[in-house]
């Protein structure tokens, strides 16, 4: 038995056999052969075992997002095919007598860069494509699973470090929790395990070693117990079972108000990544969706979504919370969200670089295609805009003036929308010093704790060696919030939190007493938020 410490990103207990998750970062040798035509016959069992996976996506995808959802496996079966591509790593193991992991990852290599410096927009993007052909052979070639593929049983997930976009694209089902040794208790792949409710820690010094073994996460202590002994296993099994009841006992809060002792209602909305994530909002009976981060629905893919793709998903939502609000934040990629298709420069500081609100407004393309997709997804539920990392005025009547280009354009076209809410994310300090000019252009406003605290501290939140100092109960963070919701009610705009202190329990009194209108958290956080709400009297308020 081996017991590893670590910091907890969500409290609670889970049970299972570790999966070590490598990245597979592709390292393929140059070795020489002699017999190249048994190293050409490998290439095409490879090439055949990929279209028969490329197949297999293509029929999941289409079942569950649709054609044009499916339609990259469609293009990755076909270019698999290409003659250029296969008669470049058949001349490569012919001439250079070399291995067919080499020949196929320097094939990739050659035509992912050939590709990315068309002028093209449609060839550049065919460079990732292409990539991702080739990594797929050399795994199969070198007896590897695909990324993402996590097996049959539901198991603790164990990695150097997750991106936001590798959890994303993991079936959701199969993990118990997961450790990780790199990361940020403040990353938004710890966000997306608060917003999955599963539990997780990081700084947890993993190795291949543990794969197979039986785990304990213990997320209160901050532990990673492997192979536990049977008596302590059975205390940790009488522990989730506790666990369990408790969570039942909470389940008696469903269907009920929002609404304190002293009768003051409150909007408690939940935050999703996804539309499968919808399923836990309504299991949890939160009475709306807060925050919808688009951006997941670009880091999923290798290429850009298309405004159809969108608004599938954008419609799908809002159906599902059937007349509930549904918040969209527009996307916002950039610092720790990175996708290789928007060729996004290194920067030397991410967090308060090229992102968000500045892509979109500096790549309108980009921003009115999802524009035009939230406006016509609108037409079936009742959705609201939310712009992200806003600094100025103008940023917010730029984006609008495109809301009502857009609308026109339906319009002419006789395409329907409804009626749309927009409102701004405040999670910079320039945007709370503004925010009584900002609330005189918006609907709402949305406090974005996470950042607020990072910026409003100067504390890098993806610095791990900065977590004993990043204190997002600082008088100076709290005062902030307290001043935005004062600004945005003398313009009649309703402010709500959607960071990840709204889930915060100690400060949900603090919240209701400032006069917040709404608190968004993950879906998990939803009742034990209910509880302490209805048990709350926030009698003349302060702070």
């Amino acid at each position: 038995m081996k017991i590893y410490q670590g910091k907890s990103i969500l409290k609670g207990i889970t049970i299972g056999k570790i999966l070590y998750y490598s990245k597979e970062e592709q390292m393929v040798q140059r070795r020489s052969i002699t017999d190249t035509e048994a190293e050409w016959t490998r290439y095409e069992e490879a090439k055949e075992q990929a279209s028969k996976q490329l197949n297999a996506l293509y029929e999941k995808a289409l079942k569950e997002v649709g054609e044009t959802g499916a339609a990259i496996f469609e293009v990755h079966g076909m270019m698999l095919e290409d003659d250029d591509f296969n008669d470049s790593i058949k001349n490569m193991i012919e001439a250079q007598k070399v291995n067919a992991e080499y020949a196929v990852a320097s094939t990739g290599d050659n035509f992912s860069l050939m590709f990315s410096q068309m002028d093209d927009e449609y060839f550049q993007a065919r460079s990732a494509d292409i990539k991702d052909i080739a990594e797929r052979v050399v795994r199969i070639l070198q007896g590897k699973n695909a990324d993402g593929e996590l097996g049959d049983e539901p198991v603790i997930l164990a990695a150097k470090d997750l991106a936001p976009s590798e959890t994303v694209q993991m079936d959701k089902s199969k993990l118990l929790g997961f450790v990780t040794e790199l990361g940020s208790s403040n990353s938004h792949t710890a966000i997306l395990a608060r917003t999955m409710n599963i539990p997780a820690l990081i700084g947890i010094p993993v190795s291949e070693e543990m794969n197979g073994k039986m785990a304990v996460i213990d997320g209160v202590k901050g532990e990673l117990i492997v192979e536990p002994d049977e008596e302590l296993l059975a205390s940790y099994q009488e522990k989730k079972r506790e666990e369990e009841r408790q969570r039942e006992l909470l389940l008696q809060l469903k269907g009920k108000e929002d609404v304190t002792l002293d009768g003051k209602k409150i909007r408690l909305y939940a935050n999703i990544g996804s539309v499968g994530d919808v399923a836990r909002v309504l299991a949890n009976d939160a009475d709306g969706i807060g925050l919808f981060r688009s951006e997941f629905l670009y880091l999923e893919k290798d290429t850009f979504p298309t405004e159809e793709e969108q608004f599938q998903a954008y419609r799908t939502v809002a159906e599902t919370m059937a007349g509930k609000k549904v918040i969209i934040r527009t996307l916002d990629i950039g610092a720790d969200k990175q996708a290789d298709y928007f060729n996004l420069d290194h920067e030397e500081n991410p967090a308060m670089g090229y992102r968000a609100i500045r892509i979109c407004l500096d790549r309108p393309e980009i921003f009115k295609t999802q524009l035009r997709a939230l406006l016509r997804a609108s037409a079936y539920g009742n959705i609201g805009i939310m712009y992200p990392m806003i600094i100025s005025v103008n940023e917010v009547l730029q984006a609008k003036k495109y809301v009502e280009e857009i609308k026109a354009e339906l319009d002419e076209k006789g395409i329907p929308y409804g009626d749309v809410e927009q409102g701004v994310m405040i999670e910079t300090p320039a945007a709370v010093m503004i925010s009584a000019q900002l609330a005189r252009e918006v609907d709402f406003f949305s406090l974005g704790t996470n950042d607020l605290t990072q910026y409003t501290l100067a504390i890098d939140r993806q610095n791990a060696k900065l977590d004993n100092i990043y204190d997002s109960h600082h008088p100076a963070v709290l005062e902030m919030i307290r001043m935005t919701v004062e600004n945005g009610h003398k313009e009649n705009c309703w402010v709500g939190i959607c960071g990840e202190l709204g889930a915060d329990t100690t400060l949900t009194e603090t919240f209701l007493k400032m006069g917040v209108d709404e608190l968004s958290v993950s879906p998990g956080s939803v009742l034990p938020i209910r509880e302490i709400i209805r048990k709350t009297k926030i009698g003349d308020g302060g702070f």
